[in-house]
């Protein structure tokens, strides 16, 4: 066991509250044996560009390479990640190790002015910087108008108070570890507005060589949300995802079958392919490609965004 174990993570409220999660959950697991536990606040890229969408500034990995980097270094001993922000390809000689038990995978539909998006007035502004909600929006509702909304948790919820957009959408997992799930206004069906791959799931990043914090790791870590994620990723991997690509995918468990549900869109929500598939959870990673191999093949040549 490590003497010690340097939690890294971004500094806003959310990625905060994870990694405090993460280290409560390290110390009830090994008790008296535990570790020291430090968290450790890096600064990501993705949290200083607030001015454009994630897209055009770089991609996912604006929320990572930072974290990526100081575990190269061996400054930290482990990075916390909200799963969905995760890139599809991790940096030679990282892994995920895992991910805790996964929270409520859905989203909330957050705004005074409507309980539901089909119900806002023409042309209302919702405000998100998701591609995949944009576009689902968009393939419901192609009157709305969508404004970009970056910032953390706090700062979207703000702007909405103030009135500068009519609505938004957020995970529910996050508003919940916030303590903010009374603001969201309804909770939208995850048949129907698919979520993020690795939404609701807290993933923990380390070096593939490091041993001990392997070890370390692996009482606190979920082996069913392991499973849906890796479907979920093998999805994502197959499509090339990225933050220019609107694609949802969710991944569970029944019994000894695993579920998914994925879909793909164009950004203006006009046209999009959407699959279902099971099987067994041991072929989790086969179920994502072929769900994934499914939805190329039905769309047109050039229908994911580059």
């Amino acid at each position: 066991m490590p003497a010690q174990l340097r939690i890294g993570t971004r500094g806003s409220p959310l990625a905060l509250a994870q990694a405090e999660h993460v280290k409560q959950r390290l110390a009830a697991a090994h008790g008296a044996q535990a570790p020291e536990l430090d968290i450790v606040v890096i600064k990501t890229s993705g949290d200083l560009i607030q001015d454009r969408a994630l897209a055009e500034a770089g991609g996912k990995g604006l929320f990572t390479k930072e974290l990526d980097s100081a575990l190269e270094r061996g400054d930290i001993d482990l990075a916390v990640h909200s799963a969905k922000d995760l890139p599809t390809f991790l940096p030679q000689g990282l892994e995920i190790s895992g991910y805790l038990p996964r929270e409520d995978v859905r989203d909330a539909w957050i705004s005074e002015k409507a309980d539901d998006p089909r119900a806002l007035p023409p042309g209302s502004v919702v405000g998100t910087a998701s591609l995949r909600r944009s576009a689902m929006l968009l393939r419901l509702r192609p009157d709305l108008a969508i404004s970009l909304l970056r910032g953390n948790v706090e700062t979207r919820l703000a702007k909405l108070a103030r009135g500068e957009i009519d609505a938004t959408i957020l995970a529910i997992a996050g508003l919940k570890r916030l303590g903010l799930a009374d603001r969201a206004t309804r909770l939208l069906d995850a048949a129907d507005f698919i979520p993020a791959v690795g939404q609701g799931a807290i993933a923990i990043t380390a070096r593939r060589d490091d041993a001990p914090v392997t070890a370390a790791l692996r009482p606190i870590l979920d082996s069913a949300t392991g499973v849906a994620l890796a479907c979920e990723r093998a999805l994502l991997q197959v499509l090339d995802g990225s933050c220019r690509t609107p694609i949802g995918g969710h991944a569970w468990l029944a019994g000894d079958a695993l579920h998914l549900r994925a879909i793909i869109l164009r950004p203006d929500g006009s046209e999009s392919f959407a699959t279902e598939i099971s099987g067994p959870h041991a072929d989790a990673i086969n179920l994502g490609e072929k769900a994934a191999r499914e939805l190329l093949v039905r769309a047109p040549p050039g229908f994911l965004a580059g």
